[in-house]
């Protein structure tokens, strides 16, 4: 069972950061699917995910499933996307980092929080959001993490069955505008 959107889905462009091209939403995802996460590099959560958020990249990429990071809370000043491409380069970022200047993804798929992920799958109507929420169950610690609610969900896809849990409520830093 997908999780509601709107019909705008599918028009959905930002700028992504190191190319400095607009991308849309449909020019992002792979076969199997596209994995949005939300981030911003000065919330804390967001960093105690980058090794996790990479992992997940390395074991999912090659099955079909697509990743992008979505910024909600950067500007397009020319410093604020200096230290962006910094914060890429330094955390040797491989896949697209896109801005969302205007706040229309985080509307789009009500997101409120850092990290958040959305995980699209084409549907009978175009993207469906097939699982929306927390990476896992321990933003502070993996080596505690009990539930991968991700990996799962995605493991799911990848076997071509809908995830179990489409949705688990998402902890870490709350975006400011929405």
């Amino acid at each position: 069972m997908a999780i509601g959107f709107s019909q705008t889905l599918g028009q959905l462009t930002a700028l992504e950061v190191k190319s400095g091209t607009i991308l849309g939403i449909d020019s992002l995802r792979d076969e199997k699917g596209l994995v949005l996460i939300f981030h911003e590099p000065k919330c804390p959560f967001a960093l105690l995910y980058q090794d996790r958020i990479t992992s997940l990249v390395q074991k999912f990429s090659p099955q079909g499933i697509a990743f992008a990071l979505v910024n909600p809370e950067t500007g397009t000043s020319e410093e604020e996307l200096k230290a962006l491409k910094e914060f890429l380069d330094t955390h040797q970022v491989q896949i697209p980092y896109l801005l969302d200047s205007s706040d229309t993804w985080i509307s789009e798929f009500k997101v409120s929080k850092i990290p958040e992920a959305v995980v699209l799958i084409s549907g009978i109507a175009g993207l469906e959001v097939a699982y929306k929420g927390a990476i896992d169950n321990n933003p502070q610690a993996a080596s505690a993490v009990s539930e991968r609610y991700l990996e799962r969900a995605l493991t799911q896809i990848t076997k071509g069955m809908t995830p179990e849990v489409p949705q688990v409520r998402a902890v870490g830093c709350t975006i400011r505008s929405y």
